[in-house]
């Protein structure tokens, strides 16, 4: 499929919800866009997504407020706030924010809710291309559990498509590189909205720009693994993710489920890194401004599943404040690498929380995570000859820089919930 094309290699960049929740500026994403531009875009980094609630002139944390007041056009559209968002004044919309972002040679995102604004339907506003109204394709009884802003829209409505379709007009003439809808992939609830997923593919792909579609929130259902390979790029396999370390544990069997399912062009997605300063801003995950609570083998093995899994990778934290260490864990070259071209990860063996994956890639190498999820350090005898598909002599240690060469069997001591991740090569 065509749209498959527009992330053969799963995306990377930063997503301004764990720092800022609902509440980001304009001023804050292109510091942290800037911050990119001169770290991270040579590794590959390259999509800035601003979150939720971009329209609401006072959100100020990740709490939100019911029935806010919302900035929106005359076509029943939201657009940004002014007062958060400056260059938006005058019907700018996001032009000069994108605009702004891809001068930095990077690629500009935004969250959207699925659905239509509630205060469109109450205002009964025009809908653009049609003689229906906001209220003619509201479900009023299809809302998100978490939020007050939308309805669902009935995609047999007149004026439904003409809704959507001048959505997506909009955000292409703005520059919109990603969009990332929420309230449509999770099935615990209501059920994944799948109408409306088809409605938006079949809706980007008339527009002359290569968008990426991101599906939140999770868990998505694995009965509709296929369904999503055909309507999207990225699909969440999980509510929001954030820096405890039974989430983390959790998604190793998530990941094992959902590995059948990650081809080029469509990602099952782990959620956002919740790595560095994150929480300035939110209340979300537990807890408030704060550094990462994960431990630094928590983040390695974190960074290791993610990126062996071939996860989309989204930084959480505020990046002007990464330290060393944080910045090192998104320049690891040989990382990345395998981030990008690895093919075919799966889980090879579990055994009372020792756990292996494995993957390849086109040029005949291996790549091989042992992870210790257990709570005290172990020893692990890594019979190599059950694990790796090639021959190689050699072998890179990928956070450690060191060579090793290839024997019968590697003996490994692991930390507590830490991991030792290997690329088998030939010298």
């Amino acid at each position: 499929m065509e749209f498959h094309k527009y992330a053969k290699t799963p995306p990377k960049g930063w997503n301004s919800w764990d720092c800022y929740g609902a509440s980001v500026t304009e001023k804050e994403v292109k510091a942290n866009a800037e911050y990119m531009a001169r770290h991270l875009k040579d590794y590959g980094w390259e999509y800035v997504v601003v979150d939720i609630q971009w329209y609401e002139p006072l959100a100020n944390s990740s709490k939100y407020r019911k029935f806010a007041d919302l900035e929106m056009d005359n076509y029943s559209r939201l657009v940004p706030a002014v007062n958060r968002f400056p260059s938006a004044k005058d019907g700018n919309g996001f032009k000069l924010l994108g605009d702004y972002i891809h001068d930095l040679g990077l690629k500009f995102g935004i969250h959207i809710m699925r659905g239509v604004p509630r205060q469109a339907v109450h205002l009964n506003t025009p809908i653009k291309g049609s003689t229906a109204t906001a209220r003619d394709i509201a479900k009023p009884n299809s809302i998100s559990p978490w939020n007050t802003d939308m309805y669902g829209v009935d995609v047999s409505a007149d004026g439904a498509r003409e809704y959507y379709k001048s959505l997506i007009e909009l955000y292409s003439s703005w520059g919109v590189d990603f969009i990332k809808v929420d309230d449509i992939a999770d099935s615990k609830l209501y059920g994944a909205h799948l109408e409306e997923i088809e409605l938006l593919r079949e809706l980007i792909d008339e527009v002359d720009r290569e968008i990426v579609l991101s599906l939140s929130p999770g868990p998505a259902s694995l009965e509709h693994g296929s369904f999503l390979q055909k309507n999207a790029n990225m699909w969440r396999l999980t509510d929001d993710y954030w820096d405890t370390w039974p989430q983390l544990y959790d998604m190793f069997e998530r990941c094992e489920k959902w590995a059948p399912f990650v081809k080029e062009g469509t990602w099952p997605d782990c959620d956002m890194l919740p790595l560095g300063h994150i929480g300035i801003r939110s209340t979300d995950g537990g807890a408030s401004d704060r550094m990462t609570r994960f431990t630094k083998e928590e983040q390695r093995t974190m960074m290791s599943l993610w990126s062996l899994f071939k996860s989309p990778l989204f930084f959480g934290g505020e990046l002007r404040d990464n330290d060393h260490w944080t910045l090192s864990l998104l320049q690891n070259k040989e990382l990345l690498k395998m981030h990008e071209i690895g093919k075919n990860p799966q889980q090879v063996y579990r055994k009372e929380d020792i756990v292996i994956w494995h993957s390849t890639n086109d040029e005949a190498e291996d790549y091989i995570a042992v992870f210790n999820l257990k709570d005290n350090q172990e020893n692990v005898s890594l019979s190599l000859k059950n694990y790796l598909q090639n021959q190689p002599s050699k072998g890179l240690n990928i956070w450690d820089q060191e060579v090793i060469t290839v024997t019968d069997t590697l003996s490994l001591d692991i930390a507590p919930h830490d991991v030792k991740l290997f690329k088998f090569y030939n010298a």
